[in-house]
């Protein structure tokens, strides 16, 4: 396929490679990374675009994976379910909703393809819930040679180790096989609360429900808290009614709010007086419906974003540092700042690794400038030993993350077998693995 400029969804990365090509099945996959190789043309595969970061960048061959959307196996008895990397997320929901299984958890955007979601890490929200790495049973890799490794707990358990948030540095993802449940209807309470309240009960709050999340509108003490639990045995879900979820999900929260951004792009001194009415505006809701509808909601104004994992026990301190550093700077920041929570895992460069984890995301609406204000928050986070999101933006190098991760040799360990050439090298990869 002929070169084109390619642009990531936020408009933050452009590429130019020298082709593109779209494979649609493993063996044309294989051998388009083969062909590659050999001409010595670095490769690169890209899903939807949603990294926010040039993870996905090469001046060589870019791979779209689309075309690789197909489920292979769904074993219904004991929830394993195998599918191509190239499935977007809202696809694979539908496909396991129609065999009666649904993830554990999801982030709250499901645009990504399961390739892209687990090379940079994508998680939701569950202080006893992982990430979607965390659900991943096997992966299949195209390695630069062309080969295809499988890899799991029992087969080649480095590789998984380090595969399953493996950033695109090792090959190229093919199948991933994942471990579902059975499907379950989620009631989710939200509704407005005092910022200072909330990290007063945080403890409660996550002791008491299974998915816990808060927005905090900056300039305010003012924020959204969603509370997530499933129905009983026997509940019936009561979903919103269809006019309510469009005036609130898409009118409310897309439309109205990219026209009150525009306005505070035209105007920032209004950003301030802007968040506290659309605080103020917050109403409580209570509905229930099956999980993956709960857990993701529609995102169709464009940002940018930064996120941190912190130690779960500092994110108090970090949010309150981050409210004091707003209210002197200047800065107008429209967007609220989100706050999850997940468990400690064992992969290698997951931002939740060996600890319980706050995940603070800041935004900013991309008409407006952004730097100042990440590199802030940014500060703040790293004096805590912050990991920053691979697909979102940050600054730190290698130097610095091999300080936050104590596998970090042993992932560059492993590229530097599977990959010895550089392959799949990119300027993302080099600055943040050397």
């Amino acid at each position: 396929m002929t070169a084109a400029l390619w642009r990531n969804w936020s408009g933050t990365e452009t590429a130019r490679p020298v082709r593109v090509e779209r494979p649609s099945t493993v063996e044309e996959l294989r051998d388009a990374v083969r062909r590659a190789a050999a001409e010595g043309l670095r490769v690169k595969a890209v899903g939807s675009g949603h990294s926010f970061t040039g993870i996905a960048v090469t001046d060589g061959v870019l791979l779209r994976l689309d075309a690789l959307d197909a489920p292979l196996r769904v074993d219904t008895r004991t929830g394993l379910v195998t599918v191509e990397a190239g499935m977007p997320l809202h696809r694979l929901n539908q496909v396991l909703a129609a065999h009666g299984l649904a993830m554990t958890n999801l982030g709250d955007i499901d645009r990504q393809t399961i390739a892209g979601a687990l090379s940079t890490g994508t998680h939701g929200t569950g202080a006893r819930s992982g990430s979607l790495a965390a659900q991943v049973r096997a992966l299949e890799l195209v390695l630069a040679d062309g080969s295809l490794l499988r890899c799991s707990q029992r087969e080649h358990p480095e590789v998984f180790a380090a595969a399953r948030v493996g950033l695109g540095a090792l090959g190229v993802l093919a199948s991933v096989t994942l471990q579902c449940e059975p499907a379950f209807a989620l009631r989710a309470a939200e509704g407005p609360a005092r910022l200072a309240a909330v990290l007063g009960r945080l403890d409660q709050l996550l002791a008491r429900n299974e998915h816990v999340e808060f927005y905090w509108f900056p300039h305010t003490d003012r924020v959204l808290v969603k509370r997530n639990n499933r129905l009983a045995p026997g509940e019936r879900p009561r979903p919103l009614h269809r006019a309510r979820a469009w005036f609130e999900d898409e009118f409310l929260s897309n439309t109205l709010f990219g026209a009150v951004n525009r306005l505070g792009a035209a105007a920032p001194g209004a950003v301030p007086r802007l968040n506290a009415l659309a605080a103020r505006a917050l109403s409580p809701r209570v509905y229930s419906d099956a999980s993956y509808r709960v857990f993701t909601s529609p995102r169709r104004v464009v940002f940018r974003e930064m996120e941190y994992a912190v130690p779960r026990h500092t994110v108090t301190d970090v949010l309150l540092a981050i409210d004091r550093w707003v209210n002197r700077s200047g800065e107008r920041i429209a967007f609220p700042v989100e706050v999850r929570f997940t468990p400690a895992d064992d992969i290698w460069l997951s931002t939740a690794y060996q600890r319980q984890s706050a995940y603070v995301a800041v935004h900013q609406y991309h008409r407006l400038p952004h730097e100042r204000y990440f590199r802030a928050v940014a500060g703040i986070a790293d004096a805590v030993g912050g990991r920053p999101h691979w697909g979102k933006l940050h600054w730190l190098d290698a130097a610095a993350l091999r300080e936050r991760y104590p596998r970090f040799d042993d992932f560059r360990a492993v590229r530097d077998r599977l990959d010895p050439h550089g392959t799949f090298r990119n300027p993302y990869l080099d600055r943040v693995l050397g």
